[in-house]
């Protein structure tokens, strides 16, 4: 095996005395995924504190639209946890698109150049067939 230079790797460390990242490849799923469990779990970990912090404000205060709206204010984290831990990471600029919007894109209302139906390419001799199953030629 290669040591050195030649394999890439030049002997620099960070200040935590790992490998200085020498490769522009991704992320592996492993610590992406490890990234989106700790953006749910911080998210998610406002929702206690929330509950516990609308029944103190109504022993304090004894208004139940003070602790009604911090609970209100609660009930979307779920939602927005989800959706953050779902996000994939920033598409990078040099990364490709693949999809082609302008070839598979459908007209919502067909138009004379857009017609909904187009007619059969090239009709073939016999078709549609007659009542009895054959061509009507027979």
């Amino acid at each position: 095996m290669k040591h050195g230079s030649d394999s890439g790797f030049d002997g620099r460390f960070d200040d935590d005395g790992r490998p200085v990242l020498i490769t522009a490849a991704a992320t592996s799923y492993e610590e992406q995924h490890r990234a989106r469990v700790r953006k749910y779990l911080t998210l998610m970990a406002f929702r206690i504190p929330a509950l516990i912090l609308a029944a103190l404000a109504y022993g304090a205060w004894h208004n139940g639209l003070i602790s009604l709206a911090i609970v209100a204010a609660s009930i979307p984290l779920p939602w927005m946890a989800v959706l953050i831990a779902n996000d994939r990471p920033p598409r990078r600029a040099d990364e490709p698109r693949r999809f082609d919007h302008a070839r598979q894109h459908t007209p919502l209302f067909p138009r004379a150049e857009h017609p909904a139906l187009e007619p059969p390419r090239h009709p073939e001799p016999g078709w549609p067939p007659g009542p009895r199953g054959g061509s009507d030629h027979d």
